[in-house]
């Protein structure tokens, strides 16, 4: 079992923004006073959404905000590996999946290709845009070999795409997710042979639906 530890170097403060704390008192809203604290893992996403990690001043506001010890924040935050504890390149982080489909597909040579333009595993880029790590499996086997770069999956990946899109979040761009081997989502390389009426996949009657923080959703003409 792997050992996390918060950052040896740690800001002198935190403090929540105005959207994060609004978002945060909507958890909390979700849960009877004395439950309070079952709001801790979306408002430690909210932080690390916030400031890019999580740090220990910021546990310390989240523990006054729940009225929990923390301690037991800081045993949340350092039990899942979702929570970076350690601050993560301003660009992008890239998490290359190594379980044994993305291997078996050439997940080695991606991490190459990270190690080569970034530098070196779990640790900030000399410009601090880039952290790239190795993870467990992301359930995107069928698209393998396969990244997570910031909240969105990068699949069917090769070296030279992959560096390219390294180029495009340095450059500021923003790199399309999804296949990068000319499919739309996990159907075979040879394209479909049963489901095929493109009526099946006529989105049409779906209705625009809110999700809690996040943006109304854009309704098209």
């Amino acid at each position: 079992m792997s050992v996390r530890r918060l950052a040896k170097e740690q800001p002198a403060s935190f403090t929540f923004s105005a959207e994060t704390l609004e978002k945060a008192n909507w958890w909390i809203a979700k849960y009877p006073e004395s439950r309070r604290q079952s709001a801790v893992i979306p408002i430690l996403w909210l932080v690390q959404k916030q400031e890019g990690w999580v740090s220990e001043p910021a546990i310390t506001a989240i523990a006054k905000l729940l009225a929990m010890p923390q301690i037991r924040v800081f045993e949340v935050a350092t039990f899942y590996t979702m929570f970076m504890l350690e601050p993560v390149g301003s660009a992008a982080l890239i998490q290359v999946c190594g379980t044994t489909p993305c291997m078996l597909r050439g997940s080695d040579a991606l991490m190459h290709v990270c190690k080569s333009k970034i530098g070196a595993k779990d640790k900030l880029s000399a410009d601090g845009k880039f952290t790239w790590q190795e993870v467990e499996c992301l359930g995107a086997c069928t698209n393998a070999p396969m990244a997570q770069i910031n909240d969105y999956y990068y699949e069917d990946l090769t070296p030279e795409n992959l560096a390219q899109i390294i180029d495009d979040f340095a450059a500021g761009k923003s790199p399309k997710p999804g296949p990068y081997n000319g499919r739309h989502t996990s159907e075979p390389l040879g394209g479909v042979t049963s489901l095929t009426d493109p009526a099946l996949y006529d989105g049409s009657a779906a209705k625009p639906v809110k999700i809690p923080n996040f943006p109304a959703p854009e309704v098209k003409a």
